[in-house]
């Protein structure tokens, strides 16, 4: 049904294009998480199939944001750039301007661009996406704004096409949604119940994937570890789930994100451990250092849990990256709290930390806390922790300083004469080439650590 309409959609495309004298355009902003990035692709491939081409967002037919509301400053950056997108279409009346993805998913934001951005063309939620081909053929044939937002899903979009950013590494969503119910987070509400895809379904892209050129693919879900509790018949792991993945031949790099501690499995670690092409880098959220703020933050498990969790996959797999996510301001965080979490930083040894202060979302448990925390301590906080994280940080990437590991080249760099790639512990690396090597994995010697990344050679293979 749906390549039925996008073929009606070319059709409607072609005609303005004739009409206009030249190719109708398009510009999809992704704002957010690798799963906002991984719809953009589809996007992209929708309006593609539906006979635009991309543009410039100054000169664009039709612009598209997929959208986050994990931290207000999402939100803030969208308001923000609307107000820049009004201006476009006084200029250009013909211009269509679109609203996707998780912040959509929000009434109060939804009424909020209806009410005050009525120039905004169409708006639509993460549960739809799918559907983009009939909507986008509801705004060719002229209709008006256009609010489609549901509350669950019905359907995904597995077969829609899709413009990859890279031709030799791909995302590959192999669950949706999540159960966890974070104080602090919004994602549950947004996102809906975790729905894992069937595996055989997960394999048969990875494969066609592959056909296509693609050497290393990232598992996507919101909580991977937990994937396969809602299938029907047989349960499937997601460690099973990973080795299978593992095993298709042409494919020579498995990674995935994002695993919650309290469900990272032993059999899990095994896998990572005994399975060559399953990449040495583990992202794994804290969110805090205190047994205390864990259980208020809804984690399910304490600081003496995660720490042992981290001494166990260090010892199966000496040499992982491990990186974390770090809250800095939750409500009732004391400065006893914020030590623990500086201290358990320094005794993990992240290679990095991605570090946020608390955001209050709307609907969320945390936002009716009463101890919110002052927000001068929360930047004072901060920019402790910033201090905290970029020397131990230095120490743990520069382990690998003078070894010669394996670089997935990935493009060029924008210093004349280097190009830029990752180790299989994601970790980037600078080092001369030219374009050639774009989609190769090659040995380079990383021969000066720069704090978070690598100058480095190509050696001979």
């Amino acid at each position: 049904m749906q390549e039925s309409i996008m073929n009606q959609n070319a059709a409607l495309t072609a005609a303005l294009s004739v009409k206009n004298g030249r190719p109708m355009t398009y510009h999809v902003a992704t704002f957010g998480c690798q799963m906002n990035a991984h719809d953009s692709e589809k996007l992209k491939g929708i309006l593609m199939a539906s006979g635009f081409v991309e543009g410039s967002e100054d000169e664009a037919d039709f612009i598209i944001y997929n959208t986050c509301t994990v931290r207000e400053n999402a939100d803030l950056r969208v308001y923000g750039r609307l107000g820049y997108l009004n201006g476009l279409k006084k200029k250009r009346p013909g211009l269509k301007i679109a609203l996707c993805g998780c912040m959509m998913q929000e009434a109060h934001v939804v009424e909020k661009i209806r009410r005050s951005y009525p120039f905004v063309d169409l708006v639509f939620g993460t549960h739809n996406l799918y559907t983009f081909p009939e909507l986008l053929n509801r705004l060719l044939k002229g209709e008006k704004q256009i609010i489609d937002v549901w509350e669950d899903g019905a359907g995904e979009a597995e077969s829609l096409p899709s413009v990859r950013n890279y031709t030799f590494k791909s995302g590959v969503n192999i669950m949706f949604g999540c159960n966890n119910f974070c104080t602090y987070c919004i994602v549950p509400y947004v996102r809906g119940r975790e729905r894992s895809r069937r595996p055989e379904d997960i394999l048969d892209e990875c494969r066609r994937l592959v056909s296509e050129g693609v050497i290393e693919v990232m598992l996507l879900g919101q909580n991977v570890n937990s994937y396969g509790k809602n299938l029907e018949g047989e349960p499937v792991s997601f460690a099973r789930l990973l080795k299978e993945v593992a095993a298709i031949e042409g494919l020579e790099r498995v990674r995935f994100m994002t695993s919650h501690p309290k469900d990272l499995s032993d059999e899990l670690i095994e896998v990572m451990a005994s399975t060559p092409k399953i990449c040495h880098h583990l992202h794994l959220p804290v969110q805090s250092g205190s047994t205390g703020l864990l259980k208020v933050m809804n984690r399910r498990y304490s600081r003496e849990a995660y720490l042992d969790l981290v001494a166990r996959i260090r010892a199966a797999v000496p040499d992982i990256s491990l990186t974390t996510d770090v809250i800095v301001g939750f409500p009732g965080e004391t400065e006893e709290d914020f030590a623990d979490t500086l201290s358990l930083i320094e005794a993990c040894g992240f290679d990095s930390v991605f570090t946020f202060e608390y955001s209050r979302r709307t609907g969320t448990p945390a936002a009716s806390m009463e101890n919110q925390v002052p927000a001068e301590v929360v930047k004072a906080r901060f920019s402790r922790l910033l201090e905290t994280v970029r020397k131990t940080g230095q120490k743990a990437v520069s382990r690998f300083e003078g070894q010669i590991l394996p670089v997935l080249v990935e493009e060029k760099n924008r210093e004349e004469g280097l190009m830029t790639g990752r180790t299989e512990h994601n970790i980037l690396v600078h080092f001369p080439g030219d374009d050639a090597m774009i989609g190769r994995i090659l040995p380079v010697r990383l021969e000066s650590c720069q704090g978070f990344y690598y100058l480095g050679h190509i050696c001979k293979e």
